[in-house]
């Protein structure tokens, strides 16, 4: 359990560091070049990654890279990108929110991950939630920009349990490292959303001082450093306790919205953090046996003796 807290704490970085995203994105960067935006989110992030790890892809890995590349990085960043941008932070990071219920339901067919009870009654508390932080935001509600971000829901959903199957199980036996995978999928989809963008956009938006260090802390910190603790996570927890905690990104656009950017910040939104909340502790990892105190201590009798108890000796006859 201690060892499955860590790995909690250690994914629960990224869902922090995408809400604060929201806010930096919608903030400080260029609005109208959403492509540059993506891709100067991605490809720096990649580079970082492949210069600490130093390892190219390999056998089935060039041809997995490019699939995770568009799924979790090109189109999923071109899609956080301009929701970002249309939307209040409270609210585009609210709809993500969806996505442990998707990735839920994305892992049973891909890894054999049946959602479990508690998983499944955290996400329906958790979407509660949701649903009442966003009916709580007065105004600005943009029907693109939550289109934008059910997308982007659907879209990383599928390619993060894609992630978990190539990097669990028999498929990544001898295959690569979190952070190996994570900087090839970055470089990839960075790589693709380049010439795209100078194909639509034309040449690339001018960076003021507070833009170039808005782009470091989205290449640094919400990519690169989340990124590879997220598929960390997934590798190692079940696909639908990842997604829970995900269910911290809202949590984090919804404060940093109150405290900086001076969003309200109403009644029905703080029930609705308080669902969400709870969605994110029923999908903690338990023990194997089902109880909440030690590992496998769960409907099994006491073997401990009473002072002065004879140990009785098993009879031969059964």
């Amino acid at each position: 359990m201690e060892a499955n807290a860590r790995w909690v704490a250690l994914t629960a970085v990224a869902p922090v560091a995408w809400g604060a995203n929201y806010f930096v994105t919608h903030e400080f960067l260029p609005a109208d070049h959403p492509l540059y935006g993506a891709a100067l989110r991605a490809l720096p992030a990649g580079l970082v990654l492949l210069t600490l790890c130093r390892q190219r892809p390999h056998g089935a890995w060039w041809g997995r890279s490019a699939v995770l590349g568009l799924l979790n990085v090109s189109v999923f960043f071109f899609l956080v990108f301009t929701a970002s941008q249309l939307l209040p932070t409270s609210v585009a990071s609210t709809v993500m929110a969806v996505s442990p219920l998707i990735m839920m339901l994305a892992a049973w067919p891909l890894v054999a991950e049946r959602p479990s009870t508690a998983h499944l009654a955290g996400a329906v508390i958790g979407l509660g939630g949701v649903c009442l932080m966003l009916l709580g935001s007065a105004g600005g509600i943009s029907l693109p920009g939550v289109l934008a971000s059910a997308a982007a829901v659907l879209v990383s959903s599928v390619g993060h349990v894609l992630a978990k199957r190539w990097n669990t199980g028999s498929a990544g036996v001898g295959g690569a490292g979190v952070l190996a995978s994570t900087a090839w999928q970055l470089t990839a989809g960075g790589l693709l959303l380049l010439p795209v963008a100078v194909a639509v956009e034309g040449a690339p938006p001018p960076v003021s001082p507070s833009a170039f260090l808005a782009f470091c802390y989205v290449g640094l910190v919400a990519t690169a450093l989340a990124f590879a603790a997220w598929f960390a996570g997934l590798r190692r927890l079940p696909a639908g306790t990842v997604g829970l905690i995900g269910l911290l990104n809202p949590v984090t656009g919804v404060l940093l919205g109150t405290v900086i950017a001076g969003e309200a910040l109403t009644g029905r939104q703080l029930c609705g953090l308080a669902l969400v909340l709870g969605g994110v502790a029923l999908g903690r990892p338990r023990s194997k046996g089902g109880g909440t105190g030690r590992p496998g201590s769960a409907g099994r009798p006491s073997r401990r003796r009473s002072p002065g108890a004879r140990r009785v000796r098993p009879s031969r006859s059964g």
